[in-house]
């Protein structure tokens, strides 16, 4: 069973200069319970090798390491999963090359989006923009904690939420139903990555107590 609690993503660009290993090194230290790699620049050749020392760090810490898109670089490094985006490879494609026992997790920014996804077999989903996000700028307008809510109460699979998140708004995420927040530049731009991470895995557990 999967803890979505603090899901990081990786963004070279905001990341301070900061390699994705140390980034996320700091982050599982501060409490992040599933962490992404996203890299969209790279050569295939450096995506692997970074993949592989990251693969290696949360294999030791025993948290699951998912690949954004790339089915291929996750096949590689013995990943536990890609997340997919809606124009990347689709989800039934996505779990066959993979095989058994992995994860996949796909974007949605609707609720028919999450629907269909579950009848594909995804294993989670990551919902958003939750708020507005300049992360990524072609994203869909904010679907807010109201649209965020509905797509947990349709769907029986966890939803993941993404898009604008902090640690002033993860509680009201936490309270509309999402088993998780999926966050980006919150903690890979934090100037501590640690301590951004720790108040922000309080905050969820906090909100998740109430």
């Amino acid at each position: 069973m999967i803890d979505w609690s603090l899901y990081v993503i990786t963004d070279a660009k905001l990341s301070r200069g900061r390699s994705h290993l140390e980034v996320l090194r700091a982050a599982i230290a501060g409490g992040a319970t599933v962490v992404q790699y996203r890299e969209k620049e790279g050569t295939t050749r450096q995506m692997i090798e970074e993949a592989r020392a990251l693969r290696e760090l949360t294999r030791q810490a025993g948290i699951p390491f998912i690949v954004n898109d790339r089915v291929d670089i996750a096949l590689a490094v013995d990943a536990d999963g890609v997340h997919v985006g809606q124009d990347d490879m689709p989800a039934p494609v996505a779990r066959r090359l993979l095989g058994p026992g992995k994860t996949v997790g796909v974007s949605v920014d609707n609720l028919e989006q999450a629907l269909q996804a579950e009848q594909d077999g995804a294993d989670y989903v990551g919902a958003g923009p939750i708020f507005a996000t300049l992360t990524k700028p072609d994203a869909a307008p904010p679907i807010g904690p109201e649209g965020l809510a509905e797509i947990c109460r349709r769907v029986s699979i966890p939803v993941v939420a993404i898009g604008g998140i902090n640690e002033e708004n993860a509680a009201a995420v936490i309270a509309a139903g999402a088993a998780g927040v999926a966050v980006v530049s919150a903690v890979v731009a934090a100037p501590d990555v640690e301590a951004t991470a720790r108040r922000l895995r309080e905050i969820i557990e906090a909100a998740r107590a109430r």
